[in-house]
């Protein structure tokens, strides 16, 4: 039984692969904690709560992930891009797969 578009399929897969990864995993983790966050500011906690110490370059990709897979979107004020964390489509995932009370 095939289930869903292509669209809804590759978005799934899009959400899968922006999660595969435990550095963007970290950054949904401070977004959740403290959403509309610089760069600066997520990779200085990505490193002193995480030890994570990749460069800047590198979180901006991880970024760019998230934000095509749409669990993260930007917003710029003045010099500044801040960072927002969006989890309505991990509902994409629970409307796929269903959980019931009969499957423990």
């Amino acid at each position: 039984m095939v289930r869903g578009s292509e669209q809804e399929r590759a978005r799934v897969t899009d959400i899968f692969t922006a999660l595969a990864d435990s550095t963007r995993r970290a950054l949904l983790d401070e977004l959740a904690d403290r959403d509309g966050q610089t760069l600066f500011e997520l990779c200085a906690r990505l490193v002193s709560k995480h030890d994570i110490s990749s460069s800047r370059q590198a979180i901006t990709q991880h970024l760019g992930v998230l934000e095509q897979a749409g669990l993260v979107h930007t917003r710029r004020q003045g010099r500044y891009k801040f960072h927002h964390a969006d989890f309505t489509p991990l509902q994409a995932i629970s409307t796929r797969w269903p959980t019931t009370e009969e499957n423990p």
